[in-house]
């Protein structure tokens, strides 16, 4: 239970926010605070719930013992997925380490891919289309971006995306939070 109060000391130093700025955003004394991560004070669950939310984890990462940091993710080892109600296929390009706040992407989008549901949630996301063309929405504003354009926002905007073409889009992500765990 001790590494709880090293995890939260590390993630509050590694998104750069000050113990005030954890105070503020949690509803919990700075003097509290610095007690928990010095490893002092007990710390209740609805209070661990609210760090965080505020640090942007999971409740559960406090808890988890990771086997070893991993920093490079070699081509042979990157693992794909699809996600619910889309054909578009993303290749994890993240470390693995506690603290990762960076989601990083390669995403395949099919040809005449159409997302149909807008997505909105906390965050930020850029992409950087590599190949092909993209049409993003976002919010009310549709940006036709081609080979070499980027787009950066906060995720927070209704946005979505289509392949008008037919041929493969490639595109960068980095999203935040980090969403997947190996």
């Amino acid at each position: 239970m001790e590494n709880i109060y090293e995890r939260i000391r590390l993630l509050r130093t590694q998104q750069n926010m000050t113990l005030k700025e954890l105070s503020e955003r949690a509803g919990l004394s700075i003097s509290f605070l610095s007690q928990v991560e010095r490893g002092n004070s007990s710390l209740a669950i609805t209070s661990l719930q609210k760090i965080a939310e505020v640090l942007n984890v999971p409740m559960s990462s406090f808890f988890e013992e990771p086997a070893h940091n991993t920093f490079l993710t070699p081509k042979a080892e990157r693992k794909q997925l699809k996600i619910e109600r889309t054909n578009a296929i993303y290749t994890r390009l993240a470390g693995d380490f506690v603290g990762r706040a960076l989601e990083p992407l390669y995403i395949t989008l099919e040809p005449g891919l159409t997302q149909d549901v807008a997505y909105n949630h906390q965050g930020e996301e850029f992409y950087y289309v590599l190949q092909g063309k993209v049409v993003m929405k976002v919010g009310e504003q549709e940006y036709e971006l081609l080979a070499g354009d980027a787009i950066h926002f906060p995720s927070s905007i209704d946005h979505s995306w289509y392949n008008p073409t037919d041929g493969l889009v490639h595109v960068i992500s980095v999203l935040t939070p980090a969403i997947f765990r190996s």
